[in-house]
């Protein structure tokens, strides 16, 4: 049986701080890769994604997609050979508190009759 395929990849935060590099599985999900993100998110760092939803990972310009595997969203374009693959990370706001940030300063809306010529 031949051994799978290692691919080392660090996580760049939106700090610029990194999460330092370790060894993936190609068959590894970006699922999963986020749940690890969010068991290594530093402590001083505020404001850390909850859920693997909480969050994107960004290679190369694009956006990863959850069921995809790491040798699926691997871009061959600018990659080293035996080199870390560095991800960006990039998290939502919660919501709850943005939502609820839009119905108090929403202007409220007022009706118009208007005619257009």
């Amino acid at each position: 049986m031949a051994a799978e395929e290692l691919i080392e990849v660090k996580f760049r935060l939106p700090d610029g701080s990194d999460i330092p590099p370790s060894k993936y599985n190609s068959t590894t999900t970006v699922a999963y890769l986020k749940e690890k993100i969010i068991s290594q998110w530093p402590k001083e760092i505020g404001n850390g994604p909850k859920t693997v939803n909480d969050m994107k990972l960004i290679n190369a310009g694009k956006i990863l997609e959850n069921n995809k595997t790491l040798a699926e969203s691997r871009s061959p374009v600018g990659e080293v050979p035996g080199g870390v693959i560095t991800m960006h990370v990039v998290v939502r706001p919660p919501l709850s508190d943005k939502n609820s940030e839009k119905s108090q300063n929403a202007p409220e809306k007022s009706s118009c009759s208007c005619t257009i010529l």
